[in-house]
């Protein structure tokens, strides 16, 4: 097959992982940043450019959108869906796990426990809304944070009310969200692919530091998951539709609690701790996965 990785960095743990991934599986494989796509939105025939080529040789696409340009990409991997091309995981599955407030709203429809969490855009909610969470201390969030950005620990409600002043100031959208202090500054990252979680490690925040993210000096190590754990997993990629997700769990007093649903997990940290190579594990996914959505497209014709 002829395999393209949606990333802005080619030298990216991640990306560097699937590439040679695909190679050692027989495929061939090339590296196209995102944002140097553009495209030619038509009925009949839609279109992506490449730096003066028209993408159109290839059998399936593996996202790795980042945070920052959600909308844009997103919009990329729509239009190779429009192409028939086989994407990994699919634009409306990686919007729907992008917006914080979207993916959670519809994991609690799905009766997926969540920490007790509250949105307002009102400071004259400001108390009301500290109170709905079970008070001080609380996780103040900011929707388009990612990596550990903008997420703050007010530990009383002074504090609270201080940050979500300013933030409801700034026009931000923030969530607010109790914090699980038995969890003690871990939480598990399940590495779900096709219904099944395949590895999994415990996250620990540093010293003095209640983020557990590996990108703000978090530490990981091997952890086994309880069959409850790995239920909550799957069915959260399951709801939000993500074939492969990286979904973060805690452990609380009333069971384990979803975080937070990602669509491009990061690999380097689940393979260095679980000597798994997921990487291959992608890409067997997808030679199944793709063979199939072709021979429909042709029985189609």
């Amino acid at each position: 097959m002829k395999i393209g990785i949606l990333s802005r960095n080619a030298n990216l743990y991640s990306t560097k992982r699937l590439v040679e991934a695909c190679i050692q599986r027989g495929h061939e494989v090339e590296v196209i940043d995102t944002l140097s796509c553009y495209m030619n939105i038509t009925a009949n025939k839609p279109k992506i450019h490449y730096k003066g080529r028209i993408l159109n040789e290839f059998d399936a696409i593996i996202p790795r959108i980042g945070s920052d340009i959600t909308f844009y990409g997103a919009s990329v991997v729509r239009q190779f869906e429009m192409m028939n091309v086989y994407t990994l995981n699919k634009s409306i599955a990686i919007t729907r796990s992008r917006d914080k407030l979207r993916s959670m709203q519809i994991l609690a429809g799905h009766n997926v426990n969540l920490p007790i969490t509250g949105f307002a855009s009102s400071p004259d909610d400001i108390e009301d809304l500290i109170k709905m969470v079970g008070g001080a201390p609380l996780v103040i969030k900011l929707l388009e944070g990612t990596q550990g950005l903008g997420v703050v620990l007010a530990e009383t409600s002074k504090a609270a009310q201080s940050v979500l002043h300013a933030f409801m100031e700034l026009k931000a959208n923030i969530l607010v969200q109790e914090y699980v202090k038995e969890s003690n500054g871990a939480d598990i990252r399940c590495f779900v692919i096709d219904n099944k979680v395949v590895a999994s490690i415990k996250r620990q925040a540093k010293e003095g530091e209640f983020r557990s993210n590996l990108h703000r000096g978090g530490t990981a190590s091997f952890i086994k998951i309880t069959p409850e754990e790995e239920k909550i997993a799957i069915a959260s990629a399951k709801v939000l539709g993500l074939n492969v997700a990286g979904v973060d769990i805690l452990r609380s007093n009333k069971g384990p609690a979803v975080l937070e649903v990602n669509s491009s997990p990061g690999l380097e940290g689940i393979e260095t701790i679980s000597k798994k190579d997921i990487a291959t594990l992608i890409v067997k996914y997808i030679e199944k996965e793709a063979s199939k959505q072709n021979k429909k497209s042709k029985n189609n014709l």
